[in-house]
């Protein structure tokens, strides 16, 4: 019931019955993706689109519309948007019901949603999502398919791919390999310009709502900085003086995040049933919030990997999750309602950034301390009284 209300109205808003404040976030998929969903019905990718920066898989999401031919691309591109995010609440609905699980991870799946607004529906992430939540499901049981998943969902937006470091099989990561081998080559085989997106990225600035960008708005706030804000390679980016600087600092953070999960990779000796949903969350959380770019819609991701992680009674988790689930509700304040004030760099705006990107930061440093004591120190894990794996929730989000 309440997983029914919520979406349809996320449907009411990007259809346009209601109207949500703000910028028009349905644009994006009636103007942007609809047009390359015409170049791409020509068996070619948008070559010299800098804005088109997706592997080469992502044209499979694109033009998903056309399994709907009776309806416009944007009407049908936000019903399979729906469709996507049922699948993910069905999935974490079976798992929780399972022994030793809870349907906590559903009702985070649930809730965390529509805290977004209408962008969920209206940008392909949520069905990257449904595709990581399956594989992390699936991963202790059927690592095949697991691997499978992963390499589809890596081919589909890049960042399923740190799923695996929570991963021992290597029959996962042999089948993750070499589904991302197959997909690439038949792609590169079949459509032109597969890869050329790799070359989209060198010139970019610092997108105005990431992290490293509150150095910048600080500084234009108090009229120390007089460079641009300007719609460069498909966001609103911070161009001109310091960028540079910035851009690379985000860099090296990333590298740094990088380096501290292979750290705990190789000092891992605990691999807990919790471990592999952990691991992938708090290696989403350090990737988002080091990042050039934090787009709204990479909150989805956060939300179903948290989701995947609170489906287990043992996730130390909880707290992590739970930043993460207020953050998406401040995102949804700074973009899209009062985006004008972040593009502004006014005291709202930069409050606001501040208020979600700091508790991006205490989640992925949480989560971080929590993956690193369950699986790497010698402090004794807890373990769920037996009692407790017999324990069902008493009530479903569906």
């Amino acid at each position: 019931m309440t997983w029914g209300l919520t979406r349809l109205v996320l449907l009411l808003w990007v259809f346009k019955v209601w109207v949500f404040p703000g910028p028009d976030v349905t644009s994006d998929v009636s103007v942007i993706y609809q047009g390359w969903y015409d170049v791409l019905r020509t068996g070619t990718f948008p070559l010299g689109d800098v804005t088109w920066q997706y592997p080469p898989a992502a044209a499979l999401a694109v033009l998903s519309p056309a399994l709907l031919p009776f309806l416009q691309y944007a009407q049908a591109f936000f019903v399979l948007a729906c469709l996507a995010d049922l699948v993910v609440l069905s999935l974490l609905a079976y798992a929780g019901v399972r022994p030793g699980r809870t349907l906590r991870g559903a009702w985070v799946w649930v809730v965390g949603v529509p805290l977004l607004g209408p962008t969920v529906y209206a940008r392909y992430d949520v069905m990257v999502t449904a595709v990581a939540v399956a594989a992390l499901l699936a991963g202790a049981r059927h690592p095949r398919a697991a691997g499978v998943l992963v390499g589809i969902g890596a081919m589909l937006k890049v960042w399923p791919a740190v799923l695996l470091l929570g991963v021992r099989r290597r029959s996962t990561w042999g089948w993750a390999v070499g589904t991302v081998a197959l997909v690439a080559g038949l792609f590169a085989l079949f459509m032109p310009g597969a890869f050329q997106f790799l070359t989209f990225q060198k010139n970019r600035g610092t997108e105005v709502e990431s992290l490293g960008s509150l150095v910048i708005h600080v500084a234009r706030h108090v009229g120390a900085w007089d460079g641009q804000v300007l719609l460069n390679y498909g966001s609103i980016e911070f161009l001109g003086p310091w960028v540079t600087a910035v851009s690379t600092g985000a860099l090296f953070l990333t590298g740094v995040a990088f380096g501290w999960l292979l750290l705990w990779r190789l000092m891992a000796t605990r691999f807990l049933p919790t471990t592999l949903a952990d691991a992938a969350f708090v290696a989403v959380l350090m990737f988002t919030v080091t990042s050039r770019v934090i787009s709204p819609q990479y909150m989805v991701w956060l939300v179903g990997t948290a989701a995947v992680c609170l489906c287990f009674r043992g996730s130390r988790m909880r707290a992590p999750a739970y930043l993460a689930l207020a953050a998406c509700f401040v995102t949804v304040l700074e973009f899209p309602l009062w985006f004008q004030h972040v593009v502004a760099s006014d005291t709202r705006g930069i409050t606001l950034l501040l208020l979600r990107n700091g508790l991006l930061v205490v989640a992925a440093v949480l989560g971080a301390r929590e993956l690193w004591r369950s699986t790497v120190s010698r402090e004794p894990v807890p373990s769920v009284p037996a009692q407790a794996t017999r324990t069902k929730e008493p009530s479903t989000p569906a």
